[in-house]
């Protein structure tokens, strides 16, 4: 529909001839000899040429240059919550905000293994500028969300992506990934922003919101990785936060952090599904709350909820919250060597005598444990 003309991916008949295009961009050739590093050049053009739709490109060469990301920089993936979800069923999968291209890269693996629908996933414009980055997402069912408007045309863009999403999962039968939140998480405290449920809301016409949204299925997804390796590249802007200093990204701060959280070391990953948020959840908040806004804000609380208790925490979250609280709460969660080994990360990482910059690392780590303490204290 021409409406959807400069978000959405491309069409099936477009995908051979963009590949064909840009197959031969240095970027492109990276990344085929990284998936593909056994095979020679025309092995590789053979592949890309059997692609003729999304699905053939996702399956025959991103799900294995995914696979080439875990063997190289991590101890592995795991996943669970999956196996009670349906195959013919499409999903609105929402989830925490780690990494700009693994999270929504991670989830489709989980989704391709357990052979349910993969997703059309959201990413900002601002991180597709350039010809091959933009080809390179429409090749992978990424949609735009377009930042940097004025409020005006905010609006605008907000009903179109909306109605968007709508016609992707209700009509064309197509799983959906969006963030929590707009930018990944800094400081490890994952939390769902109200206006990314406002804007899925926008397309809901005279249904009432527990009508419209258990009508998309929707999936709180916890995506835990053991390790982040771009935290050090996260510190400048908590800091400046911290500051309440005006914090500027970098020219190339984006594409670094791609880069790193792609190659650098994750240690373990663990993706959890939760369950389907179902009508009664929604029309329970509905009687609660008699304002839109306010239903919004209980649905994300709501959202938070699963993922915070669904989230893998590992022995390195453990360990900074004890060091950050210089306490053994959680001494029996790991080994004295996998104290030693954060702390030798932690060493190398900040200025371990600058208590700001020691605290806000060990909070990025720390906070996955605060917020499930505070969930299970406000349950019981």
């Amino acid at each position: 529909m021409k409406e959807f003309e400069d978000i959405r991916f491309y069409n099936e008949n477009e995908v051979q001839p963009a590949l064909q295009e840009h197959m031969r961009h240095p970027m492109f050739k990276t990344l085929l000899q990284f998936t593909f590093p056994e095979k020679s050049s025309g092995e590789i053009a053979a592949i890309i040429g059997e692609c003729h739709s999304i699905r053939d490109f996702q399956t025959k060469v991103i799900y294995n240059s995914v696979l080439k990301v875990i063997e190289k920089s991590t101890e592995g993936l795991t996943y669970n919550g999956f196996e009670k979800l349906d195959s013919d069923q499409p999903y609105f999968y929402i989830s925490n905000h780690r990494d700009i291209i693994l999270d929504t890269s991670l989830l489709n693996t989980s989704l391709y293994e357990q052979d349910l629908i993969m997703t059309a996933s959201a990413i900002g414009d601002n991180l597709v500028q350039k010809p091959f980055l933009m080809a390179l997402s429409r090749l992978n069912r990424n949609f735009l969300v377009k930042r940097g408007l004025s409020p005006r045309e905010m609006l605008k863009s907000s009903m179109v992506l909306s109605e968007y999403i709508k016609q992707l999962l209700l009509e064309e039968g197509r799983s959906v990934w969006m963030a929590q939140r707009e930018g990944r998480t800094k400081d490890g405290s994952d939390y769902t922003q109200q206006g990314v449920l406002k804007m899925l809301a926008m397309a809901k016409g005279k249904k009432s919101l527990a009508e419209y949204f258990a009508e998309l299925k929707i999936v709180p997804v916890a995506i835990s990785y053991e390790f982040d390796p771009t935290d050090i590249l996260k510190m400048p802007e908590l800091l400046a936060k911290r500051m309440k200093e005006e914090y500027v990204k970098s020219a190339n701060e984006d594409f670094n952090s791609i880069m790193q959280g792609a190659l650098g070391n994750k240690g373990r990953i663990h993706i959890s599904a939760g369950k389907v948020l179902g009508k009664e959840v929604f029309e329970k908040i509905e009687n609660e709350h008699s304002s839109l806004n306010a239903q919004l804000k209980a649905v994300a609380s709501k959202v938070d909820e699963h993922i915070y208790k669904n989230y893998k925490l590992w022995p390195a979250n453990y360990i900074a919250f004890d060091l950050l609280k210089n306490s053994g709460t959680y001494a029996e969660k790991y080994s004295d060597k996998e104290k030693r080994q954060f702390e030798r990360r932690l060493s190398r990482r900040v200025d371990v005598k600058n208590s700001l910059e020691l605290n806000s690392y060990l909070l990025m780590y720390a906070n996955p444990v605060i917020n499930k303490e505070a969930l299970y204290e406000e349950k019981s």
